[in-house]
């Protein structure tokens, strides 16, 4: 199973630049699966409902949240019917949306879930994912051997850590949040593959896709001002990760594509 991940959309210009990239997407990378990490789509922060379904309409199988999963009302009291949206699988069982599902794809099937760290996430009350870890995966295994995960989370330390518990028990382990591609793709001895950060889909010349003088003042005055998104040097970032019939990984590939 080929699986493309595309990296947290950013804005207008994530989602301007992820339909843009699509043909040559098509062309490089044929996927089975595709998950779009789309945290940050409306506005720089959240998912509006309309644009969930567009995500979707375009091509996403899949589409993660993190922090920002219940930002938006309108996908907030909506989100129980879409059943290709994912919020972060260690929240409340009183919080709406699911945070793990199988999918069908291609005749096959694949599960993906999502987790949040604790680490830096001061408006989201999560439990330990590393307690919530086991059982999901256990969970999942018995349908499917394709499992990718999302672990969206702050630190790069806890996102290492993650990824030594969860080797050998899922396919994948994808990070999100940062907005910051790094450069440690590989394969776990285990057959797990790992990215720390998967990185944005949006604005390069900018503060994790927002405008950069808007952030420069909040340093300055200490006022948030998230709304302010930039356009330059847009660019498609994400991974590409190619499974065995095992479940485990055969290859991951990171993905930039400057699409103007």
């Amino acid at each position: 199973m080929k699986v493309l991940y595309i990296a947290e959309l950013v804005g207008k210009a994530g989602i301007y630049i992820f339909k843009k990239a699509l043909s040559e997407l098509k062309t490089r990378y044929p996927w089975d699966l595709m998950i779009v990490c789309a945290n940050g789509a409306t506005g720089g922060n959240g998912l509006g409902r309309t644009h969930a379904a567009y995500i979707h309409k375009l091509g996403a199988n899949v589409i993660t949240l993190g922090d920002c999963c219940f930002y938006k009302k309108d996908l907030t009291e909506n989100i129980d019917k879409c059943h290709y949206v994912l919020r972060p699988e260690n929240l409340s069982a009183d919080a709406p949306g699911i945070g793990s599902k199988i999918y069908t794809v291609e005749n096959e099937r694949a599960a993906v879930a999502v987790f949040i760290g604790q680490n830096g996430f001061g408006r989201v009350h999560a439990n330990n994912p590393f307690t919530s870890l086991p059982a999901v995966l256990e969970r999942l295994r018995k349908q499917t051997p394709y499992i990718i995960v999302d672990f969206h989370a702050q630190a790069s330390a806890e996102k290492k850590t993650f990824i030594y518990a969860a080797d050998g028990l899922c396919s994948a382990v994808i990070g999100s949040h940062t907005r910051v591609q790094t450069a440690d793709e590989t394969v776990m001895p285990n057959g797990t593959a790992y990215i720390s950060d998967a990185g944005r889909t949006g604005s390069q010349q900018s503060v994790g896709g927002c405008e950069i003088n808007s952030r420069i003042k909040e340093y300055l005055t200490g006022i948030p001002e998230w709304t302010k998104e930039a356009w330059e040097a847009p660019e498609l970032q994400g991974v590409y990760i190619d499974l065995g019939k095992d479940g485990k990984a055969l290859s991951i590939e990171r993905i930039r594509l400057a699409t103007v």
